[in-house]
């Protein structure tokens, strides 16, 4: 029996790439289930706070965000938006950065953390990027955050007692410090079993190749083991 690939993924709940490479990534992972001897792999979310000073409720829309927190000119900021737009178009997802509302998001990844516990953080990720991105669903609020998570098939009053408790708040800070001692500073960053580091939201085709590529080796090691 070989064992599964092993992926994990540091990314932000409010990061356009992060959700563009996620979409790749389960894009390129469904390409190569399709093969004869497809490769079984495991994908674990990992926390990544972009702006972890961004306050819960933050009055403007993007535009205003990145020109007063990040410096950026205006005109530039919507260049940059519409790339993003189109690129995520491209990955099949329809970003409406005229709904996004900006927050903090350690409570979202508190409640990935939660999820994860509950063997449901895939579907929790998925859900929350797509209520940021796509919705303009305020994931500051404990709330909305408690509605997604029961979206995501979780019990929603366990839910809101992981958020209200804050007892995952740790392994948020474990996951930011191991991103640190990876040398981490941007994402979305895949680490392919442990070994192989892949910065950014690759093509679909990338993760294909990568997947393939180590599933292989799990095979000639299971071989020399043998």
């Amino acid at each position: 029996m070989t064992d599964a690939i092993k992926i994990d993924v540091w990314s932000d709940i409010a990061c356009p790439w992060c959700y563009i490479g996620k979409r790749n990534l389960e894009n390129g992972l469904a390409a190569a289930a399709a093969d004869d001897d497809a490769p079984q792999v495991e994908v674990t979310f990992h926390s990544f706070e972009l702006s972890p000073d961004t306050p819960v409720d933050f009055d403007g829309g993007e535009t205003d965000y990145l020109a007063t927190h990040k410096g950026i000119p205006a005109d530039q900021v919507q260049q940059m938006l519409e790339r993003v737009t189109g690129v995520a178009a491209g990955a099949g997802l329809e970003y409406r950065f005229d709904l996004l509302k900006h927050t903090n998001t350690v409570k979202a990844h508190e409640l990935l953390h939660f999820a994860k516990e509950q063997g449901r953080q895939g579907e929790t990720a998925e859900r929350l990027m797509s209520a940021y991105f796509t919705e303009g669903r305020h994931l500051g609020r404990e709330d909305e955050l408690v509605a997604l998570a029961a979206d995501a098939g979780l019990d929603p009053d366990a839910a809101r007692e992981a958020l209200q408790s804050g007892r995952f708040l740790s392994a948020v800070r474990a996951d930011q410090a191991q991103a640190t001692a990876y040398g981490i500073t941007g994402v979305p960053f895949f680490v392919i079993d442990g070994k192989y580091g892949v910065s950014g939201a690759q093509p679909a085709d990338a993760f294909s190749q990568i997947v393939r590529q180590v599933w292989s080796e799990h095979r000639e090691g299971v071989a020399a083991n043998g």
